[in-house]
């Protein structure tokens, strides 16, 4: 190479270091500016680091996958933010496909969003905006869950993603992030791939904070890395579907499942190995600066027995539930105080 040049790759990382900069300060922007935004509050990335309103921001989360499946679920969730918040959390997450058990199919067979599901997610999302709260949102979600569709190719898997950001982009909802793809299980499955679906993203919003969840490093279009992903160099890292490690047959496993019946077992059950373990992973992660997402069968089963956005309690047979977590959290931790809203800074 002649002296003084600049190879493709050097122009792309310093392009790609530009566009993060610039969409940190759009972002925070959006946020701050007046009355035509939608929200109060913009989730943001800067190295690794996140951020909302410019505050850093450690992610302190629970799975509500399924709060979509009605109208009753989306409000017992809205009702209840304030009460998790008091708890410490800071973040919810839902899914627009899925999750396990609740089939809900938020997307229509050519990848556009199902008005009603969007409807739904809207409402969380406002909520939680008002609250000062994030809400992270999910787009594919394969495995054995009947909200698949068997007919998408890479161009419908990328179209979801994309109308997915540009209806986030719309409604100037900035309190967000993306999971394209739930444990990477559409790769897995169907071969897309998670960094096209990334690009189809932030084609439409550069700016949008967009993450990836399979077993290897995040597409260096992504923006943080979260549960299955491996963690990487200047990017945030997210635990944002923790359980146990330590549960009899594994938590997603026999502990939680049995065959030929379609819901969880063991719902909201934990032993005191399974919660002390629990415990120690929360503060192994928050203390290393990674955000923290409990996932439990209690938050995420169907119907007859949930979801149950509630805290629950001690997590004994007689007595299921999260609460005993949550007290946790917040004795650790303390309560959540979100940043301040725009124009009041």
């Amino acid at each position: 190479m002649a002296e003084g040049r600049v190879s493709y790759g050097e122009r792309k990382i310093t392009m790609q270091r530009m566009s993060t900069c610039l969409c940190w300060v759009v972002g925070l922007s959006l946020c701050l500016s007046g009355p035509s935004a939608a929200g109060d509050c913009a989730f943001t990335v800067r190295g690794d680091k996140t951020y909302l309103n410019g505050r850093e921001f450690l992610v302190k989360g629970l799975r509500c996958s399924n709060a979509l499946i009605s109208d009753d679920t989306t409000k017992e969730l809205i009702d209840q933010l304030g009460t998790f918040a008091e708890y410490g959390v800071n973040t919810v997450s839902v899914y627009f496909m899925g999750s396990r058990f609740g089939d809900v199919k938020g997307y229509n067979e050519d990848g556009s969003l199902h008005p009603v599901y969007a409807e739904r997610m809207g409402r969380i999302i406002e909520a939680a905006d008002r609250r000062g709260m994030v809400v992270l949102v999910g787009c594919l979600y394969w495995s054995t869950s009947k909200a698949k569709w068997a007919s998408w190719t890479q161009a419908e898997a990328n179209r979801a993603v994309a109308n997915t950001v540009a209806w986030l982009k719309e409604n100037r909802y900035r309190n967000v992030f993306v999971d394209v793809d739930n444990e990477g299980m559409a790769r897995a499955e169907k071969g897309f791939d998670n960094r096209r679906m990334v690009l189809a993203g932030k084609a439409v919003d550069p700016c949008c904070v967009i993450a990836t969840n399979f077993r290897g490093e995040p597409p260096a279009e992504a923006d943080l890395a979260i549960h299955h992903s491996k963690r990487a160099a200047g990017k945030p890292y997210i635990e944002s579907e923790a359980t146990p490690g330590n549960a009899p047959g594994g938590y997603w496993g026999t502990y939680s499942k049995k065959d030929g019946y379609y819901n969880y077992i063991n719902i909201g059950v934990y032993t005191d190995t399974m919660k002390t373990e629990q415990i120690r992973q929360t503060v192994a992660h928050l203390s290393k600066g990674e955000g923290y997402v409990l996932a439990s069968t209690w938050l995420q089963c169907v119907a007859p027995y949930g979801p149950n956005h509630r805290p629950g309690g001690d997590g004994s047979q007689d007595d299921p539930g999260i609460k005993w977590w949550l007290e946790f959290l917040r004795d650790k931790y303390g309560s959540y105080t979100p940043p301040e809203p725009r124009g009041k800074d």
